[in-house]
């Protein structure tokens, strides 16, 4: 892989021209106390360099004689090692990750200057570390302070996700040979899930048996908290309690994912845990099912990013018309969005390195980012029809026959050169699959 992070780094340093590009890793977060979380690095820092320390700024400078890229880490310590794990080092740093040059973190307020004087801008994210974003502040104002005499210096501060997000935006082979095994492992949980998941079972102990496999399989376990939500609470889009204990004639939603060497799955499936559909929660589910099917369909290169989208509200719209849950002009319901109190959310999101990844959707107020062989995205409609949930002025009342029933299935997709491919097919949700 090391390759593949030169070439991304060269790939950047070739857009930003005389600039340097400046990134900080993850902070080490507490989860409470003393005690942290486990390490997670930051998405656009480990995509550059693979480096999954924390405490640590890699710095891109295309215009400097020697070094082209710099890593400042934590140094060698045995002390702290003993309690924290070993740490690459200085000297490892250049051979293991291909550093022109090195130096411990300590050392960033000393040498950052040296490659900050001859560039014209600083490109660098202003992210959550408020301490950094001052460091790098001030380090472009004593740099600008000096400019008239010096002649040479950053002159603006440029947000580096622009350039390097839509650099991630389209995945290369070695990235999707690992979102194909971030599937695959996210496939066999479900799959398995669902054979599991009978009538008495706790919500928790399907969450158990899914993330016993992610990490069978050698993932680093979910790649976002695992939503195992039975009856009425599929109709809460993020429930993580996972506590309910699952009742005959209960519809079961999973929405879980597996995270394999930072890459991400996202499935959602959603199954009648007696193995049979009542009569209404098969009607909704077929809705929704055909709303996905119609969506990923239009999940082809060229295609605007919101058009899939579009297809599976208008779907969706035109089962509830035709159950009597909404009523009017379908144009009017779409464009009033009376649709919202049963589907409240958009129908997917980029998918890779995080859960939801980075690229834009639009550019401008109106027009859509196209789809590109190689961009990665989920297509997950959704109907859900609380408990207490009412419709918008001028509505249809909502049958109590309707209320309690959660619905959403997700699948991940590739935009390839003729179409897409359903990564996550192997997942069955066809209803005679599910009543199987």
């Amino acid at each position: 892989m090391q390759a593949e992070y030169r070439d991304r780094r060269q790939q950047l340093m070739a857009k930003i021209g005389n600039g340097t590009g400046i990134f900080r890793s993850a902070p080490v977060a507490v989860m409470h106390n003393d005690v942290e979380y486990a390490f997670r690095q930051d998405s656009d820092f480990f995509y550059l360099t693979g480096f999954n320390e924390p405490e640590a700024v890699a710095v891109l400078a295309p215009h400097h004689a020697e070094h082209k890229f710099i890593l400042f880490v934590q140094p060698k310590e045995r002390e702290k090692e003993v309690w924290t794990g070993y740490r690459v080092g200085v000297d490892a740093a250049k051979e293991l990750y291909g550093a022109d040059e090195a130096y411990p973190i300590a050392e960033l307020d000393e040498k950052l200057p040296q490659y900050l004087e001859k560039a014209d801008r600083i490109y660098y994210h202003l992210g959550r570390d408020r301490a950094f974003n001052d460091t790098i502040i001030k380090h472009w104002q004593r740099l600008m302070a000096g400019y008239p005499k010096r002649g040479t210096g950053p002159i603006a501060i440029e947000d580096t996700n622009p350039v390097l997000h839509a650099m991630r935006l389209v995945k290369s082979p070695a990235e999707l040979e690992l979102l194909r095994r971030a599937a695959d492992i996210s496939v066999e949980a479900h799959n398995h899930a669902r054979e599991f998941a009978q009538p008495g079972c706790y919500e928790y102990e399907i969450q158990a048996e899914i993330e016993h496999i992610f990490r069978k399989r050698g993932g680093m376990g979910p790649a976002y908290p695992s939503i195992v939500a039975s009856g009425a609470n599929a109709c809460v889009l993020h429930y993580i309690e996972n506590n309910r204990q699952m009742q005959d004639n209960d519809l079961l939603l999973i929405d879980a994912g597996c995270c394999y060497q930072y890459y991400n799955g996202d499935i959602t499936r959603t199954f009648p845990v007696g193995g049979k559909f009542t009569a209404e929660q098969k009607i909704l589910y077929e809705i929704v099912l055909e709303a996905q099917l119609q969506a990923i369909a239009q999940v082809q290169p060229g295609n605007p990013y919101n058009l899939f989208h579009d297809t599976a509200v208008r779907v969706l719209v035109e089962g509830l018309m035709d159950l009597g849950l909404l009523a009017g002009d379908i144009e009017e319901i779409i464009k009033e969005e009376k649709y919202k109190p049963f589907y409240m959310h958009r129908t997917g999101h980029w998918l890779g390195l995080d859960v939801h990844d980075a690229g834009v959707y639009k550019h401008g107020e109106e027009v859509w980012q196209s789809l590109q062989p190689g961009h990665v995205l989920t297509v997950e409609p959704g109907l859900y029809i609380g408990l207490d949930v009412q419709p918008v002025e001028g509505q249809p009342a909502i049958d109590d026959r309707w209320r309690g029933i959660g619905i959403r299935i997700e699948d991940d997709v590739l935009v390839t050169e003729s179409g897409h491919e359903v990564l996550t097919q192997a997942v069955p949700k066809l209803v005679e699959e599910l009543e199987a």
